[in-house]
């Protein structure tokens, strides 16, 4: 059963014949992690340089945008190792420390992008449906206390993951794989009931309450401040944030449940299993997709970084343009150079032919 980038060994036999999903994972699944790696990388690269700039002003909002663009940027470094797997037929050519750095990576992503998106969340609820209560208890220096706890419990969530993910020989496929392998069969159903919970349910529940409290608050109590347009603005931002989570991690989760109900030896159709045999590898891409959709759904579509955007390409225009026109400064006048230790021997040249034909 092929879960996160690799086999799970202990979890017992499909039922029904299984079969090899990794012809149309070979090309496929490589180029979708490629594509994700690019976007990904320049957007959370490009969220992090800005919101970092010393004209950037230091919210609440902005420290968990860094920490969650941050989250990203450690997880789609090792995506390219995962893409190399997939088109290697499941061929882990790394070794055993990058085996467990990159997994240890992708398990991290899963619990820290989703705890930074919860807890931003939690903050843009108390910032608009009470503001003056927040006040008090919102500030810089204790996000950036939330965010080190945040780190601390992804970490220890991903301790199992590093632990029992090892190079270990695919008799099937006749290959060393990057893959868990399990003391006893109950250890993946645990973790991947664990993971369904902490990684996706009780933050899911806590997203939509807040979303669904700011959405309530906005649409009953409108300022003169927050016109038509503000608030449209906002509720857009609202369904998309729901939208962005629940589409790419929902079909992950689901998949991951069925797989650890089946690892209990539940009977499943047969059409069934091999859905999610098939469907594992495709769902992963969904909810890493995520990665990348953060930049543009956080940052680029709201007014705020737009405007520091815009303010960092105009500190930064006048100092580039300097540094071009220094350049062809000094490419022209050395192209000057050129001419002129060029421009003397060019009359000697008729001279020596005249004298060599009077000769």
């Amino acid at each position: 059963m092929d879960t996160e980038n690799g086999q799970n060994i202990s979890a017992p036999e499909a039922s029904c014949d299984s079969f090899s999903p990794s012809l149309h994972q070979k090309g496929l699944i490589p180029a979708m992690y490629s594509v994700i790696f690019v976007l990904g990388f320049l957007g959370n690269v490009l969220v992090v340089c800005v919101l970092c700039q010393r004209s950037c002003r230091q919210t609440v909002a902005n420290t968990y945008l860094v920490n969650l663009a941050m989250s990203d940027l450690l997880f789609l470094s090792s995506l390219p190792f995962w893409a190399v797997y997939y088109s290697l037929d499941y061929t882990w050519v790394f070794g055993w420390v990058m085996c467990k750095a990159c997994g240890a990576l992708m398990s991290l992503n899963v619990y820290a992008s989703i705890f930074f998106i919860t807890c931003m969340s939690v903050d843009r609820y108390r910032a608009i449906v009470h503001p003056f209560r927040s006040q008090c208890n919102r500030s810089v220096c204790r996000a950036r206390v939330v965010s080190a706890v945040i780190w601390v419990i992804a970490a220890i969530s991903t301790v199992p993951n590093v632990y029992f993910r090892q190079l270990h020989p695919l008799a099937s496929l006749n290959v060393t794989g990057c893959v868990f392998v399990y003391p006893s069969a109950h250890w993946y159903p645990a973790q991947a009931l664990a993971k369904n919970t902490l990684g996706f349910l009780l933050p899911f529940t806590v997203i939509v309450t807040c979303y669904y409290r700011i959405g309530h608050h906005l649409l009953l109590t409108p300022t003169i401040e927050q016109g038509p347009e503000h608030l449209d603005r906002v509720l857009r931002m609202v369904v998309a944030v729901v939208l962005a989570f629940f589409l790419c991690w929902f079909p992950f989760h689901v998949l991951t449940f069925l797989s650890a109900l089946m690892s209990l030896g539940i009977h499943m159709p047969c059409w069934l299993e091999k859905a999610v045999e098939l469907l594992m590898s495709f769902s992963l891409c969904l909810g890493f997709s995520n990665s990348a959709i953060n930049p543009f759904l956080y940052c680029f579509v709201g007014n705020h970084f737009r405007e520091q955007l815009w303010r960092l390409y105009r500190e930064k225009a006048p100092r580039l343009s300097q540094k071009r026109d220094s350049i062809s400064t000094r490419l022209s006048s050395f192209s000057r150079k050129l001419s002129d230790l060029r421009d003397p021997g060019t009359p000697d040249t008729p001279t020596l032919r005249s004298a060599s034909q009077s000769r």
